[in-house]
């Protein structure tokens, strides 16, 4: 069905957009700062997929309307755009209701540069010898997202409510990405990824997808919260 990919962006933003327009759960007060935080860092990510689509994955018409934007489907500009916003909703929705989950303790925060460092040097080292681009792109982008975070951002790494937003995403890619390529609506060419999956979602794509998380995440914690 060639509307499913369009319905797909739909499914994923009709919650976050319904409980968010509710009293209790209310997220329209965060939407032009959502947005900002969305449109930064979805530029890079863009002009990367377009670089590398029909290349290193394709997506399949029989999924798709057809109308593309610079090579790429409609329906996968509209990915970047829907699936950051459910993810800032979810954060904001932990912040709210995990109100046990604080910020890390001092002796945490004393080691948080160490922290990032060993994490970038390891995703780096990993993006260096994976010999693969995908995997080498994917592992470098999300390097960049943790030291981002770490220096010019809100920092987010170093809190508790992170692990279980960590969890959240992870669930959820489980279920919308691992539709997407069991459908398939996107297939990959394995030439360019170490061909590790978890299900039908190659590990990449979880690295692809943790790295736009955490850049848009980021930059809404900072611009969102009052000083």
């Amino acid at each position: 069905m060639k509307y499913e990919y369009l319905i797909f962006n739909i499914i994923v933003l009709s919650g976050p957009l319904f409980f968010g327009s509710l009293k209790q759960f209310y997220f329209l007060d965060k939407l032009k700062y959502a947005l900002l935080s969305i449109i930064i860092p979805a530029l890079p990510f863009l002009i990367w997929d377009a670089a590398v689509t029909d290349r290193h994955w394709f997506f399949a018409s029989e999924y798709t309307l057809g109308f593309r934007i610079f090579g790429l489907p409609f329906e996968e500009v509209l990915f970047f755009i829907t699936v950051p916003y459910a993810s800032l909703f979810t954060w904001q929705m932990i912040k709210k209701y995990f109100t046990g989950v604080t910020v890390d303790s001092h002796s945490l925060k004393s080691n948080s540069s160490l922290f990032v460092f060993l994490f970038f040097l390891i995703l780096s080292i990993f993006a260096i010898i994976g010999g693969k681009e995908y995997t080498s792109l994917s592992a470098f982008f999300f390097a960049l997202s943790v030291l981002f975070d770490s220096y010019f951002g809100a920092k987010i790494l170093m809190t508790k409510r992170f692990l279980v937003y960590f969890l959240f995403v992870s669930f959820f890619t489980l279920i919308f990405n691992g539709y997407l390529t069991w459908r398939p609506i996107v297939t990959y060419d394995e030439i360019y990824q170490i061909g590790y999956r978890i299900f039908t979602i190659p590990i990449e794509d979880f690295f692809f997808g943790y790295a736009l998380m955490i850049f848009s995440t980021s930059i809404f914690e900072k611009l969102s919260v009052p000083k």
